[in-house]
């Protein structure tokens, strides 16, 4: 099972990472999102590889949505 995780690295605005983890986790735990920089908005998404598609669907829309103000 750990063979299929993949992980992608991001800056994101740090007032949106609780939202962002938030709406990650809730498409039925999607993705794990952690920080390596609380402060300057450095995360990570650790994700299963047979979900990269839909994830990097929703990391497009909330960027499309909300702008400079998530990634």
């Amino acid at each position: 099972m750990l063979q299929n995780l993949e992980q992608l690295s991001a800056r994101i605005a740090p007032e949106r990472i609780a939202f962002v983890k938030f709406i990650l986790e809730g498409y039925d735990n999607l993705a794990i999102l952690s920080t390596s920089d609380q402060a300057s908005g450095e995360i990570i998404i650790r994700f299963h590889s047979a979900r990269r598609d839909e994830l990097l669907a929703i990391l497009d829309n909330l960027q499309a949505d909300y702008g400079s103000t998530i990634f």
